[in-house]
């Protein structure tokens, strides 16, 4: 047998199971809550973007500082919910949620 046909092909999830645990693991939490804000902060920028607003001026619409905006915008690390929706209001984006707690899901919005 070949080495190509004894080699396996896993899936993403597989990967991240053997890497990070299953999901509801704190380091594959973590993981996900990581995720999840760099996608905020591509919609945030893309959003800046198209109203045509630099980080400085997104900033003072906010109530920030430039490198704030900045920060949100490449890692989303170290930033309050607050800050986020606020930056939202201030591009005018509908902003909704939802939370899971006992596998009851609440959609806000």
């Amino acid at each position: 047998m070949s080495k190509k046909e004894r080699m396996r092909i896993y899936t993403l999830d597989e990967v991240k199971d053997r890497a990070l645990g299953p999901i509801g693991t704190p380091d594959r939490d973590a993981y996900e809550a990581e995720i999840q804000l760099a996608r905020v902060g591509e919609v945030i920028r893309e959003a800046r973007l198209k109203r045509n607003l630099t980080q400085e001026q997104l900033g003072k619409l906010v109530g920030v500082q430039k490198a704030q905006i900045s920060k949100l915008e490449n890692s989303g690390a170290n930033v309050t919910m607050a800050t986020i929706l606020r930056v939202f209001d201030a591009l005018k984006a509908k902003v909704s949620f939802s939370v899971e707690l006992s596998n009851k899901r609440i959609k806000v919005a």
